[in-house]
């Protein structure tokens, strides 16, 4: 809209976008932070009707036509919500604590900076069951995250890391893979679903499938059929909600809390205010959700500039024949690893190779900034050729320091005493 008759304030609590299709390459140590993030400022910089602020909102009330920011407050003619999601414990916000999601540049540091460090730590443990503990990681999930985490962390382990150390074995650490439902990748076909496991498996990715996880604590997985995973590091990746801003619109959510907008994409009863993204709830022509991708985030978006910039030059707020937002599926793939990847476009489906350079160039195309989409070019050709991984850098060291937990163990959640004979003949 940079050429829109309007003045655009762009609020954010980061200074960044983020193209979080890759963020799991930040935390299984492909990339480096700074080449799948470009800063918002440097991005709409010729955007000249545009105003950035960096700051939080923190409240919402669309009868005043009024965003509340942490720093701020804001009056509005049209908005347009666009927060994204955060992770989803399915009631169990306590498990955050021990199983990080990945939402975030922060977030795929953390998982870095965690699993690098434990198996630093299990060069040093002295005994065999620390050290298996310390270099087992649990994905929760199969997903599209799920699926390219774990691969991806098989790699760093079987591959990268295997010549790096000299009192452990990296290629012997455990890679497991928890979801809850039949198939890994449920929302491809299973044709898919299954070469995704099997190649997981050849891998050595341990995929378990048809097993909810019952209990999360420090350091430990509990399943729904009593079996207890001692794992140094465990990974959330099984679900997503929209930001919680959304229940104070007084409109109707949905269990995810996503706003159930109107066709036009605007929040029933405020035509002025739009939600997209992962924000929203829309049906397609068949009746069924438009996924959370972010092909479709795009689609939304276009949809509702275009509808706003009609209506600012036909100088008709909220104008009563809006067109209604249709969803163009372009398909969904996902890379398992190395040369392997599924993918569906309209009624084709392709793994293997194939489907692992239409995912480069699909991801490269869309990864904003030249600089970024010829870095990680380059970076991706010298992992394929080397097997090597540039961004092992530990960093946040001074925080472990402080918090008391390098160099011992971790210790064991206080609700674990009932489970440690189990945990012993587990271990």
């Amino acid at each position: 809209m940079k050429r829109a008759p309007a003045q655009i304030t762009l609020v954010d609590r980061q200074n960044h976008h983020l193209f979080q299709p890759l963020l799991y390459q930040v935390a299984t140590a492909g990339l480096s932070a700074p080449d799948i993030a470009e800063p918002v400022r440097a991005i709409l910089s010729r955007s000249r009707n545009t105003t950035i602020l960096l700051d939080e909102v923190v409240g919402v009330d669309p009868a005043a036509r009024r965003v509340r920011l942490a720093h701020h407050t804001l009056d509005y003619d049209y908005l347009v919500l666009a927060l994204g999601g955060v992770t989803n414990y399915f009631g169990h916000p306590e498990w955050a604590e021990f199983a990080p999601g990945l939402k975030s540049l922060d977030d795929a540091l953390r998982i870095r900076r965690n699993v690098l460090l434990a198996f630093e730590r299990a060069e040093s443990a002295e005994t065999e069951a620390e050290r298996r503990r310390l270099t087992t990681l649990v994905v929760v999930g199969g997903g599209p995250t799920g699926v390219e985490l774990a691969g991806a962390f098989a790699e760093l382990t079987k591959v990268v890391l295997k010549r790096d150390f000299r009192r452990i074995d990296p290629a012997s650490a455990r890679v497991e893979l928890l979801e809850a439902g039949p198939r890994v990748l449920s929302h491809l076909p299973p044709r898919l679903s299954a070469y995704a496991a099997r190649r997981l498996s050849r891998m050595g990715v341990e995929v378990r499938t048809g097993v909810p996880v019952r209990e999360i604590w420090r350091e430990h997985v509990e399943l729904a059929d009593g079996t207890v995973i001692p794992a140094a590091n465990i990974i959330w990746a099984a679900g997503v909600a929209a930001s919680p801003l959304t229940r104070e619109l007084g409109v109707e959510v949905d269990r995810a809390g996503r706003v159930k907008v109107c066709p036009d994409l605007s929040v029933p009863g405020h035509p002025e205010v739009f939600a997209i993204g992962d924000l929203a709830l829309v049906l397609d022509e068949a009746g069924r959700p438009v996924p959370g991708v972010s092909p479709a985030a795009m689609q939304m978006a276009r949809h509702v500039a275009r509808l706003i910039q009609r209506e600012l030059r036909d100088k008709a707020l909220a104008s009563p024949s809006r067109p209604a937002f249709h969803y163009w599926d372009k398909g969904t793939m996902a890379t398992i690893g190395r040369s392997a990847a599924v993918a569906k476009i309209g009624a084709l489906e392709f793994t293997g190779w194939p489907a692992w350079l239409a995912w480069l160039l699909v991801h490269l195309i869309f990864l904003i900034g030249f600089d970024n989409k010829l870095g990680v070019l380059l970076q991706w050709a010298y992992s394929y050729f080397t097997w090597k991984r540039g961004a092992r850098i530990i960093t946040g060291l001074s925080e472990v320091a402080a918090a008391g937990e390098w160099g011992r163990p971790q210790p064991q959640d206080t609700r674990l005493p009932a489970l440690k004979s189990e945990l012993s003949g587990a271990a």
